[in-house]
């Protein structure tokens, strides 16, 4: 029996975690390009180690990250390892399975982050491993699931990933006691801003943002990216009035308002008639939700103000938190959160801060909900 050199896989290990740090940073250039598929990053490692290719899904319908790595590769893939963020497919969509890819460049090794949980396109592992390929999973498992939680997210609760971003004042307010708010934050906020709604599927507020700011909602200053749904949740078909920005043509507008609403002046917008919620004020977030889901939304930037906001944090649907913390003291004004149903410090939505930047003078806190990061 060949007996292992200790030193020699060592080293081999310390290949594969920089090519699986490599492939995560790649993976996360297809934000708010691939969905409704997942984003994926891979690396192929030659004989020796070596990185020899490597690529990630930069649009949905187009090769995934290991066909562009392994032609990148060449015949240097054969031997040689292929270290990809999500375990290869084993479906043929608008694509063919990547594990046959990976069979016919002869790849030895595979070695995976996150196992595929979608029903059709998951057991590329067991293929692989029943065709004499070395199959590893769960390397770096917790940074390539935080690079694809929207889509996982999406294929564990058949809805979409909600981040919540709110911009405030340092004692909490989003607007002063008249109402006035542009600007509380800086244009290094304003700017990244942008970048969030560039990575998501859809951007969503309510009808007192409607109403009050006549949102446009696009994406601006990025130029290439795939623009977002706008959605408005305008429950009366009251605030969204002829002529407002969302109804250009800029980006495609959703205008989600109840069943028994009137006619809302839609333009180039389409409109989604949904139940009211059971306790009367506002729509049926679940049934909202489940309505994006279904038109292959896996991620919504929720940009709504305190009572929309207050809403889906009572319903358990946020998912992730961006604030942008301005330092500024108001003492008045509407607070960044309302009606969330917590009357109590023990019903308080525990959070996790997982990133810190400065911008400008701003503060950007990012965090995700204890529940959410523990399961």
């Amino acid at each position: 029996m060949r007996q292992e050199d200790p030193v020699a896989d060592s080293a081999a290990a310390q290949h594969e975690r920089d090519a699986m740090r490599r492939a995560v940073a790649l993976a996360s250039r297809g934000a708010g390009l691939t969905s409704p598929n997942p984003v994926v990053g891979c690396v192929v490692l030659d004989r020796t180690g070596r990185a020899v290719g490597e690529g990630w899904h930069k649009r949905a319908g187009g090769p995934h990250a290991e066909i562009h790595a392994l032609a990148e590769a060449g015949d240097d893939a054969r031997g040689g390892t292929a270290v990809v963020t999500l375990e290869p497919c084993h479906h043929t969509g608008r694509t063919g399975p990547c594990t046959q890819a990976l069979l016919d460049a002869g790849i030895a090794r595979v070695v995976y982050a996150v196992a595929d949980p979608h029903p059709v396109a998951s057991g590329g592992a067991a293929a692989l491993a029943a065709a004499g390929v070395d199959v590893a999973g769960g390397l770096l498992a917790d940074e390539a699931a935080a690079v694809n939680a929207a889509w996982l997210t999406s294929v564990a609760l058949d809805r979409p990933y909600v981040h919540w971003k709110f911009a405030a004042t340092l004692d909490g307010r989003v607007a002063a006691a008249d109402g006035t708010s542009r600007w509380i934050t800086s244009a290094e906020a304003r700017a990244d801003v942008h970048r969030l709604r560039a990575e998501c599927d859809a951007v969503l507020v309510g009808s007192g943002t409607a109403r009050t700011d006549d949102p446009h909602l696009a994406v601006r200053g990025l130029p290439g990216v795939r623009q977002p749904l706008r959605v408005v949740v305008d429950t009366d078909a009251s605030a969204v009035r002829p002529g407002a920005r969302v109804l250009d043509d800029a980006a495609p507008t959703l205008l989600a308002v109840a069943e028994d609403a009137p006619e809302p002046p839609a333009g180039r917008a389409e409109v989604l008639r949904l139940p009211r919620a059971a306790d009367g004020t506002g729509l049926d977030l679940t049934a909202l939700l489940s309505a994006l889901h279904e038109r292959a939304v896996r991620s919504v930037l929720l940009e709504g103000g305190p009572t929309l906001a207050g809403a889906f944090v009572a319903a358990g649907a946020v998912d992730r938190v961006t604030a942008y913390l301005a330092p500024v003291l108001l003492g008045a004004g509407p607070q960044v959160l309302t009606g969330a149903g917590i009357t109590t410090l023990a019903q308080a939505l525990r959070l996790h801060v997982t990133g810190t930047a400065q911008l400008g003078p701003d503060l950007r806190v990012t965090a995700v909900p204890t529940r959410t990061e523990e399961s």
